[in-house]
């Protein structure tokens, strides 16, 4: 199962993920950090991924 991960160094804070995924994203100290890796389910992680105006989302094979 693919997990979403936040490359902190590219993240600028836009919060296009948090509003797309509210059960996987949050915003934390101006930086998106995942909170839900297993909630992709509940919306689509892979838009939220498109959408990031830096590209700092992609997912690991964990």
């Amino acid at each position: 199962m693919k997990k979403p991960v936040v490359d902190f160094d590219l993240c600028i804070g836009c919060g296009s993920c948090i509003e797309l995924c509210p059960e996987v994203f949050e915003l934390r100290d101006e930086k998106a950090w995942v909170i839900g890796e297993d909630k992709c389910s509940t919306c689509d992680c892979q838009e939220v991924a498109d959408i990031c105006p830096t590209e700092a989302i992609t997912f690991s094979e964990e």
